[in-house]
């Protein structure tokens, strides 16, 4: 049963907002940007009364903070929810994947890599904090055992590996892809994941 579920229907109705809000945020972030996003666009995009959108956040700081946990609580329970059976190419494979496909659909906007402010702002957040750091480590330990099993390059250090690997959520390309290449979205993941684990170089794929 959803925590959700087990709230009285006044806070069941509460917490279904709060998540519309957060959708609207989401939707806002990733077109707009945090900078040209206000609680106003907010408001309007949820279908809320400005007033009864401060009853659930009191800033756009807030609502962006909101966005970016709830995202990485996704990553974790995607991480968790894998098969056990899959070698460390292939989870960290799924889990790029998983990004991807919410970023081509509106829900993965890169805040901290476009904006010191939100990044600085982020870092003071304790639930941010640790929610990324427990993602960074539950990747680290992937990277490790995927060089360990020669599944990865043993050459590059374990910190290359893994910003590489972000910066792959967050590559233009998606969006070059998308909005030039006429392809679905099913051929921009198949590309970029052939981009991200074979390169360039015609290594065998994925």
């Amino acid at each position: 049963m959803s925590i959700i579920a087990k709230l009285s229907f006044k806070d069941q109705a509460f917490k279904l907002r709060e998540q519309a809000v957060l959708d609207a945020t989401t939707r806002l972030l990733a077109s707009k940007g945090f900078d040209l996003m206000t609680m106003d666009d907010v408001a309007g995009e949820a279908g809320l009364s400005k007033p009864s959108l401060y009853k659930h956040f009191r800033s756009k700081e807030d609502l962006a903070t909101e966005v970016m946990i709830r995202l990485l609580d996704g990553a974790l329970d995607f991480l968790a929810a894998q098969d056990a059976s899959l070698g460390p190419r292939a989870r960290l494979a799924g889990l790029l994947e998983w990004a991807l496909r919410v970023r081509l659909q509106g829900g993965l906007p890169f805040l901290p890599s476009t904006s010191p402010y939100v990044r600085n702002m982020l870092t003071r957040n304790l639930r941010y904090v640790t929610r990324a750091l427990k993602l960074h480590k539950q990747l680290e330990r992937i990277v490790v055992k995927g060089k360990d099993r020669g599944e990865l390059r043993r050459d590059l250090p374990n910190d290359a590996l893994l910003y590489t690997y972000y910066s792959r959520t967050c590559d233009p390309a998606v969006d070059y892809l998308q909005l030039y290449g006429k392809y679905s979205d099913d051929d921009i993941v198949r590309q970029m994941l052939a981009v991200s684990f074979a390169g360039l170089s015609g290594a065998d794929p994925i």
